[in-house]
């Protein structure tokens, strides 16, 4: 009997330990996910963007494995090779779709699509936005920013303007203006590695954390 008690007391002390030791995570002790340096191929790895990344989704670790970069590449390089229509108006593409890694809905997408140029503020819209200087033009609410910048290339290239949207977490205060510029920040820092990975010159993006200005109220 006191053989059996053992055994069980055994057992029970190793499943205590197992469960101790893997706290949800991997036996091995290691994070889950990807830190903010490293998600989708290093674009928010400077200290502006970094930190804006953790501010405004209050997460430390993440999951990018929804984001569809090189598909949102190939096509802003596909509209290197004709001039845009004026009325052409692509489905942006999911550059950077990042997830909390311990869980939540506080998700944060970087969208991107080529289009033909700034759209400018309407009086109604400059209202509820901040713009900054960046690019052509770069606004944003508490959760939704908006970043244009060009893209020029060396002929037979066609020059285009590049759509950056950033779509923050839900449920940010439209009073708090310090997540605006957060999203404004990671959408500046992903233009910034899009056009150097696509090339393009004179792109006007701003370096670090950009600056907000006065409203606009039509189109540059």
């Amino acid at each position: 009997m006191r053989s059996a008690l053992a055994r069980i007391g055994s057992a029970v002390a190793v499943a205590v330990i197992l469960t101790s030791c893997s706290g949800g995570g991997d036996a091995t002790g290691e994070p889950k996910g990807l830190a903010a340096s490293a998600v989708c191929g290093g674009f928010a790895k400077d200290a502006g963007a970094m930190a804006a990344l953790k501010a405004a989704t209050g997460s430390e670790r993440f999951d990018d494995g929804l984001s569809k970069a090189q598909k949102a590449l190939d096509g802003l390089r596909d509209a290197t090779r004709a001039p845009l229509a004026d009325s052409y108006r692509p489905r942006p593409v999911p550059y950077c779709w990042l997830l909390p890694a311990e869980g939540g809905e506080k998700t944060l997408i970087v969208k991107l699509s080529p289009t033909t140029k700034a759209p400018g503020l309407t009086p109604g819209h400059a209202k509820r936005v901040t713009s900054y200087a960046s690019g052509l033009e770069a606004f944003s609410s508490s959760g939704l920013g908006f970043l244009y910048f060009p893209c020029g290339l060396k002929e037979p290239a066609h020059d285009f303007v590049v759509e950056v949207q950033v779509w923050g977490p839900p449920g940010v205060p439209e009073a708090d203006l310090a997540q605006r510029t957060r999203l404004i920040t990671l959408a500046n820092a992903a233009a910034r590695k899009v056009s150097a990975e696509l090339g393009c010159q004179g792109d006007r993006l701003a370096t670090g954390v950009p600056v907000a200005i006065p409203n606009p109220s039509s189109a540059p």
